[in-house]
C-alpha cells in the first residue's frame, strides 16, 4: 500500500540530523514534527517570528497567540525565543536554516519547484517559500505522488508558476523517494513504499528516473 501522510513525514524525518536548524512548510510538512528519531535534537525555526518550537498542545491547552506560519497553534519550550519577521527572515537568507521541508504541487525532474499558486484561483501569496528554498542548505518536498485527477505531480517540466529553479534535493511522495540532482534532469529512485512496485511507479510518474531497485 502506499504510504500515508504519517508514513511520508516519518521517512522525510529520518533525513534529519543532530544540530540541525529545520523550517517546516505548512501542510503535510507539519507532521515531520511528530516523527523526529530519538536522540536526534533539532530546533524548529517559523518564518512568523520563533526559534524552538514545541509540540502540538493538548486539547483546551491552546494559546491562539501561539502559531507556526500556517496558523496552526503550538507550545513553546524553555529554550523558545521570538522575533519579528525581519530576523527570521535574515536567518533563512543568511543561510543559517539546514533544511527545510515543504509540500508542492509539481517537482520537476531538475529541481524545479511550483509551490505557491495555481493561475485563475485565490492567491494570498507566495508566503516564504521562495525565501526558503533560496537559503536554506537543503530542501525535502514532501507530498502525495499524483493530483486528485491521477496526473503526476513528479513532472518533466512544470507547468504552475514557479516558487524556484533547480532547489530540490529530496522527494518524499507516498509511492517513494526519490533523489533529485539540482539542475540536471537525473531522478533516482532510491526507495518504494512497502507494497508498490516498480511497474506502478513507472505507471503513474511523468517524469523520467533511473533506479537500481529491481
Amino acid at each position: 500500500m502506499p504510504w500515508t501522510r504519517d508514513d511520508m513525514t516519518a521517512r522525510a524525518a529520518r533525513e534529519l540530523k543532530d544540530g540541525f536548524y529545520v523550517n517546516l512548510g505548512i501542510g503535510i510538512p507539519t507532521l515531520v514534527a511528530n516523527h523526529i528519531p530519538p536522540g536526534v535534537q533539532v530546533t524548529l525555526q517559523s518564518e512568523n517570528g520563533m526559534l524552538g518550537m514545541g509540540p502540538y498542545p493538548f486539547e483546551g491547552e491552546e494559546d491562539p497567540d501561539l502559531v507556526n506560519a500556517g496558523k496552526m497553534t503550538i507550545s513553546e519550550l524553555n529554550s523558545s525565543s521570538y522575533f519579528n519577521s525581519a530576523e527570521s527572515f535574515a536567518m533563512i537568507r543568511g543561510g543559517h536554516i539546514d533544511l527545510s521541508v515543504l509540500g508542492a504541487m509539481q517537482v520537476a525532474a531538475n529541481g524545479d519547484l511550483a509551490n505557491w499558486m495555481v493561475p485563475g484561483k485565490m492567491v494570498k501569496g507566495m508566503g516564504g517559500a521562495m525565501d526558503l528554498v533560496a537559503g536554506v542548505k537543503r530542501v525535502i518536498v514532501v507530498m502525495e505522488h499524483c493530483e486528485k485527477s491521477g496526473r503526476s505531480k513528479l513532472v518533466r517540466e512544470c507547468t504552475l508558476p514557479l516558487t524556484g529553479k533547480g532547489v530540490v534535493d529530496l522527494l518524499v511522495t507516498d509511492l517513494g523517494v526519490f533523489e533529485i540532482n539540482r539542475g540536471r534532469s537525473a531522478v533516482r529512485l532510491v526507495e518504494l513504499a512497502p507494497g508498490v512496485t516498480l511497474d506502478e511507479v513507472r505507471a503513474r510518474t511523468e517524469a523520467d528516473f533511473v533506479t537500481d531497485l529491481a
